[in-house]
């Protein structure tokens, strides 16, 4: 199974970003073919490299006019991304994501990444995760939302996040 955790683009967003680095297994850098590299592009790129981690590279609206596939392709060049295909080995995807168009593309190829890196998990373990985001729901009560990264929770089993300690209803 594949989680996406999708951090803001927009530059007020540089800390959710950093913080989804660190949990996150393999980075997808999205880049606008209509847009190019821009200051947050740049940003992201810096921080996968920080954390070195595994990453490729998703170039996106390349259905809309004025996109550059091309003129990316030679950005990142210049930020030291060497795409397949172009004498490098970072992995690179063309997609339209409204259409659809190469997003089977994109998964064949964070899988075959994952594979390559060796991330496998155990279903047997107790849950090992992160708390991605909680709040207070009026119905529900405390809820949360957290990332598995490897085992299986279950309902009736116990989540402990720093001194807090509750029972997983759903």
């Amino acid at each position: 199974k594949i989680t996406f955790l999708d951090t803001p683009g927009h530059e007020a967003f540089a800390k959710m970003r950093s913080r989804g680095a660190k949990i996150a297994d393999i980075a997808i850098l999205v880049v606008a073919a209509d847009d190019g590299v821009k200051p947050q592009t740049k940003e992201a790129l810096g921080i996968i490299k920080a954390n070195k981690m595994p990453f490729l590279v998703a170039i996106n609206k390349i259905d809309k006019s004025g996109a550059d596939i091309d003129k990316v392709k030679s950005d990142l060049a210049q930020e030291e991304v060497f795409l397949e295909g172009r004498g490098g080995n970072v992995p690179v995807c063309e997609i339209a994501a409204k259409e659809g168009k190469g997003v089977d593309e994109l998964l064949e190829t964070i899988l075959l990444m994952a594979e390559m890196e060796g991330l496998r998990g155990d279903p047997t373990k107790f849950a090992e995760g992160v708390v991605i985001e909680s709040h207070l729901d009026k119905k529900r009560g405390n809820t949360s939302t957290l990332l598995v990264r490897d085992g299986t929770l279950k309902k009736g089993e116990y989540v402990v996040a720093g001194e807090v300690l509750t029972k997983v209803r759903i």
